[in-house]
């Protein structure tokens, strides 16, 4: 009975400590697509092609397909992940919104290429 509590006391706090750390550093993992509506790369790449042919109606309509992308992984990869890329993509996909409205190719283009490198550094 004792030897069962002394196993007990040392494996719970073993076994927790190692489920943390393999959560903890899951983020590269957590974040790759699992079917086609959460695909982040090929999603900017697509709306980065769509905005340089400055069509603005479908750059909006990839913008909201992103951003429920986004929505989808932020939720998987926030324990996982620093809160601060997790904010900064958010931020870019909101200032891309802007740009969107002014129809200003230019800062839609940095905006989607800085969301791409918070994306990238994402569980890194």
């Amino acid at each position: 009975m004792v030897l069962l509590r002394k196993l007990m006391v040392i494996t719970i706090p073993i076994i927790t400590l190692i489920l943390f750390t393999l959560v903890m550093l899951s983020g590269e993992f957590l974040k790759q697509p699992i079917g086609k509506d959460d695909d982040i790369p090929q999603a900017i790449e697509e709306l980065k092609k769509t905005i340089q042919q400055e069509e603005w109606s479908q750059v909006s309509k990839k913008t909201d397909e992103l951003e429920k992308m986004w929505k989808k992984i932020a939720a998987r990869v926030q324990f996982s992940s620093e809160r601060d890329e997790i904010n900064y993509f958010s931020m870019n996909i909101a200032r891309l919104r802007g740009a969107i409205m002014a129809e200003n190719k230019p800062e839609a283009l940095i905006e989607i290429s800085e969301a791409y490198e918070h994306w990238d550094e994402l569980g890194n």
